[in-house]
């Protein structure tokens, strides 16, 4: 039998390329039993079994129970050992952290999430990222850390996992976030856009590994993931889908990034909540007067308040719909998508905020992009930020690096120098 150091390989030989896919077939559960896998690759029964003893051997597989009998003994199904290993993911945004583990099936095991802002800078909200992790595990057993993924709320290079020019984050254009992470817990990190990571939770969700998606996060700040045949687009430098500044015709609202008239501006939770508070100090009635006594507004009040028929809260909503779906459009003509998802806290309006959006961008796009077009609210699960950064995790150990670290049984960070 071939050892493990012979598996330490500088070329991809058949033997290794057989492994690689056998303990995959296992892990997506194409191919569960030996007879299964002779069948899916071609191999011969006696290089299956060799194959699969040396994953078991590796740590990769196990054995499960009795599959179903096609006449003869029933063969025994082989399972893909996911509780080795743990992910870590952090999903920051603007006003929050959330962060949870997932064993290496995507399953989160454990959530926790704190109000933050993240304009207080990389360094202060690396450490409360990390202090949070730190609670989270104390509460499971040691186990050993195998990716980590960060979302931010704004534009990243990923290949350098460093932020470019977020507009809502001061202080973090070109910070190192990968390298705190990999000091920490001695493993592969990751760092993507926070919409990216919606987007991969929505094609985990739906179970479609081809789908074309666009899902379009309204929240504090407005931002689009973008799915072409399951894959992100993430731009030359991580700009696609940052949609949240891109103009609004007629308008000459500031935003935060500094220019004016931008969609975020007009939009986003922030805009919606500028506008409200104006309102109620021009003398507006609305339901939305009581709770600014008590504390600061929020787009989840206004949503709430828009669900409960308040006319204020229904006309900003709509308006936000309104413009929030021209720029969709614009999407929708250029990328052609299948699906587009709602998401963010201002899917809690429901179809308040959805049947607008879908008035115009049937209105606008061409009817060919149109026509088998499905435009849905997410399933508003906090969870989902953390359910898409755990797929992020796994496409880039199996799918991708795999073939690097296979034989060392564990992924290491590949240590890659950062520009200063």
């Amino acid at each position: 039998m071939t050892t493990d150091s012979t598996l330490r390989f500088g070329a991809q030989t058949d033997e290794v390329t057989s492994l690689l896919r056998i303990v995959n077939l296992v892990r997506t559960g194409e191919a569960t039993t030996r007879p299964e896998i002779g069948k899916v690759t071609g191999l011969g029964r006696g290089v299956v079994s060799q194959r699969v003893d040396q994953a078991i051997q590796i740590g990769f597989l196990g054995d499960g129970e009795f599959g179903a009998s096609s006449g003869g003994r029933a063969p025994r199904t082989l399972r893909f050992r996911a509780e080795q290993g743990r992910i870590v993911i952090c999903a920051l945004g603007a006003a929050h952290i959330r962060v949870g583990i997932a064993a290496l099936d995507g399953d989160i095991q454990d959530h926790a999430h704190r109000p933050w802002d993240i304009a207080q800078g990389p360094e202060k909200t690396i450490t409360a990222v990390m202090s949070l992790v730190d609670d989270v595990l104390k509460k499971h057993p040691a186990v050993p850390v195998w990716a980590v993924v960060v979302g931010l709320p704004g534009p990243v290079d990923f290949a350098t996992g460093q932020p470019v020019a977020p507009p809502i984050m001061p202080g973090w254009n070109g910070f190192d976030v990968r390298t705190p992470f990999e000091e920490r817990f001695n493993a592969p990190v990751w760092v993507d856009n926070d919409s990216n990571l919606l987007a991969l939770g929505e094609r985990a969700r739906r179970r479609d590994s081809l789908t074309d998606l666009i899902y379009c996060k309204i929240g504090s700040g407005v931002g689009a993931g973008l799915l072409s045949k399951g894959r992100i687009h993430r731009g030359a430098n991580g700009a696609a889908g940052d949609i949240g500044h891109v103009r609004v015709a007629d308008s000459d609202a500031q935003c935060r990034c500094g220019k004016v008239g931008c969609l975020e501006a007009v939009a986003g939770g922030w805009a919606l909540v500028r506008d409200a508070e104006q309102a109620i100090k021009e003398g507006v009635q609305t339901s939305l007067a009581g709770r600014t006594k008590k504390a600061p507004l929020t787009l989840e009040d206004i949503t709430l308040a828009a669900q409960g028929g308040d006319s204020l809260a229904i006309s900003l909503i709509q308006k936000s719909a309104r413009v929030a779906g021209e720029t969709i459009s614009a999407l929708v003509n250029m990328f052609n998508p299948g699906v587009i998802v709602i998401g963010g806290a201002i899917a809690s309006a429901g179809e308040v905020f959805l049947a607008e959006v879908r008035r115009r961008v049937y209105e606008l796009s061409l009817p060919l992009a149109t026509r088998d077009l499905t435009i849905t609210l997410s399933v508003n699960d906090e969870r989902e930020p953390l359910r898409g950064g755990a797929e992020l995790a796994r496409e880039q150990l199996f799918e991708i690096t795999f073939p690097r670290w296979f034989a060392e049984g564990r992924p290491s960070p590949e240590r890659v120098a950062v520009p200063a």
